[in-house]
């Protein structure tokens, strides 16, 4: 398994739910943090938590659906002049449920697919350069295993788009220590997937992290993280073929 002691980590979402969750993970088991919400003050929140873990963490905000707003981010990471060697892409927006999807409006699709689609292919792009010219790096994108739902169509659609982009990227990184995969952290029960859904948000820890530790030159992929619910991340990382 991957020691990422000292390497340091972009997460998106971090502020509540699984993101919050892996931010305190990843620095119980030395990562450094980039972390990012819509607001800096409560990104700065959790810096504050995983500094007192003993590891270095910066607070950046973007607001995900402007593309604007998610360069400037990139700017403001640049210039920590720090080398970020892992992103983790955990942020995402449900827009609705269209009970009466035949009337999916427009803005679905739109709003999803700069939230969902776009702008981590931004982060993708913008970090996987330096990771290739390094020769290490991981990408670990966020999924969603919702298939057959029309109710859900712009964020199902906008999720299956960042799948393609994501197998495509790891096509070209296959067999090189910058390895691109996909996570799918199942139905749970965040703000997100609602209080009705069947799984913790704890129980998709270690699976979300999983992409991050794994040294197989293997991309591509989509890990299920509720495949990995009960097991430690030694044991998880250990588990895949």
């Amino acid at each position: 398994m991957l020691d990422l002691t000292g390497k340091w980590v972009l997460l998106t979402g971090a502020t509540r739910g699984i993101g919050y969750l892996s931010a305190i993970e990843l620095a119980k088991r030395g990562c450094n943090l980039i972390l990012h919400s819509r607001s800096v003050e409560k990104s700065e929140q959790v810096a504050e938590e995983v500094r007192a873990l003993g590891v270095k963490a910066y607070a950046v905000a973007a607001e995900l659906s402007d593309p604007d707003s998610v360069e400037q981010m990139l700017k403001d990471i640049d210039a920590l002049g720090v080398q970020v060697d892992v992103v983790l892409n955990n942020a995402g927006l449900q827009i609705a449920y269209r009970t009466d999807y035949c009337k999916t409006p427009v803005s679905d699709y739109t709003v999803s697919f700069q939230v969902c689609t776009i702008a981590p292919a931004m982060i993708c792009y913008h970090f996987l350069p330096g990771m290739m010219e390094r020769g290490f790096g991981r990408i670990v994108n966020t999924t969603s295993g919702i298939a057959l739902e029309p109710e859900q169509a712009g964020y199902s659609a906008a999720k299956a788009a960042l799948d393609k982009i994501s197998i495509d990227l790891g096509s070209k990184m296959e067999g090189t220590d910058v390895m691109i995969n996909l996570v799918d952290p199942g139905w749970c029960r965040t703000e997100l997937g609602g209080p009705n859904a069947p799984n913790s948000p704890e129980s998709a820890l270690p699976g979300v992290l999983v992409g991050a530790f794994l040294t197989d030159k293997k991309s591509g992929r989509i890990l299920r993280a509720q495949d990995y619910a009960g097991l430690t991340l030694e044991e998880a990382v250990a588990s895949i073929k």
